[in-house]
């Protein structure tokens, strides 16, 4: 079964190969990994692993836990699977038809966000009952925003069980939806509002 996990390490040389160390001698086997936010010195990275059977993704945490400066921020399956889908592959799919490019984004941000909803709604009155334009399927069937609360990519309360972020997609709002966490990332707020971009731009 694959797992995600998000790592958080020194970025100096060698980190990325005593985390790799720790994961294999815990019985994971990496399968991808992509760099999702540099900061103050340590860079975030997104590690797509295969457990070996019998192998708890708690194993991998503990050891990489005990790796000076390196913390694990979240774990946790993958339903994608296969690999990592990157920016470059959600453009491609949404220029191959760009009459239904932004319903093919929506379709495509749980995969390249790795998170477990995506939809698009046009807000109502006051924030209240905003009318959903196009979702995936774990999405929510309701939703109350206010356009207001979200003139750039944002961060939402979110509740018990997801965190939550949004961003203008013209006259509506696109919402993402990540079960357990973890927090959406600056960098993860900025590309969500460059893939808005381009899907406006190329459906027009």
């Amino acid at each position: 079964m694959p797992y995600l996990m998000r790592v958080e390490l020194p970025d100096v040389p060698g980190s990325l190969g005593r985390v790799a160390s720790a994961i294999g001698e815990a019985g994971g086997d990496i399968d991808a990994i992509e760099i999702v936010e540099k900061r103050d010195g340590f860079a975030v990275d997104d590690v797509l692993l295969e457990m070996s059977p019998g192998t708890m993704p708690d194993s991998v945490v503990s050891a990489c836990g005990t790796l000076d400066g390196v913390s694990v921020l979240w774990i946790n399956r993958y339903a994608a699977g296969g690999n990592l889908f990157l920016d470059l592959e959600v453009v491609e799919a949404l220029t191959e038809d760009p009459a239904s490019a932004r319903d093919r984004l929506i379709d495509l941000l749980p995969i390249a966000f790795r998170v477990d909803w995506a939809a698009r709604v046009t807000p109502g009155t006051d924030g209240v009952g905003a009318k959903v334009v196009h979702a995936t399927d774990a999405a929510p069937s309701a939703y109350d925003i206010d356009r207001d609360r979200v003139p750039v990519p944002t961060r939402l309360p979110g509740d018990e069980v997801y965190v939550e972020c949004a961003a203008p997609f013209g006259d509506d709002l696109v919402l993402l939806g990540r079960r357990g966490g973890p927090e959406f990332l600056d960098s993860e707020l900025a590309r969500l509002e460059h893939l808005v971009g381009l899907a406006m731009t190329i459906s027009h």
